[in-house]
């Protein structure tokens, strides 16, 4: 006995779908990739000039390089509020970690 075959053209869709602000061009992707690079030769240039100014460098920039990847590349910006709070809270966490070991290594 063949069953019987089902037209999806005629069928209304049952997904739903996105807002066009759900799928960003690539224009986005390519422009916050130019910081990232932009960024990446200014801790470049930064390391040229000492270890001083590299270490600030790298303290500053780096989170935001992070954030970046986090928020686009990663497609943070689209997610609910509780995923954002959850990234927020793991990365203080690591934060506070990072705090209490140069707290350590700087007290010896």
């Amino acid at each position: 006995m063949a069953m019987p075959v089902s037209n999806p053209m005629s069928e209304s869709p049952t997904s739903v779908s996105h807002p066009a602000e759900q799928h960003p061009g690539y224009g986005i992707f390519i422009t916050v990739w130019i910081v990232l690079l932009i960024l990446t030769t200014g801790l470049v240039l930064l390391s040229r000039l000492g270890q001083t100014p590299a270490v600030w460098g790298l303290l500053t920039l780096t989170p935001l390089k992070a954030s970046l990847v986090f928020y686009f590349f990663m497609h943070l910006k689209y997610e609910g509020t509780l995923l954002k709070a959850v990234v927020v809270v793991a990365l203080g966490t690591l934060l506070i970690f990072f705090a209490l070991l140069f707290s350590d290594v700087a007290f010896r």
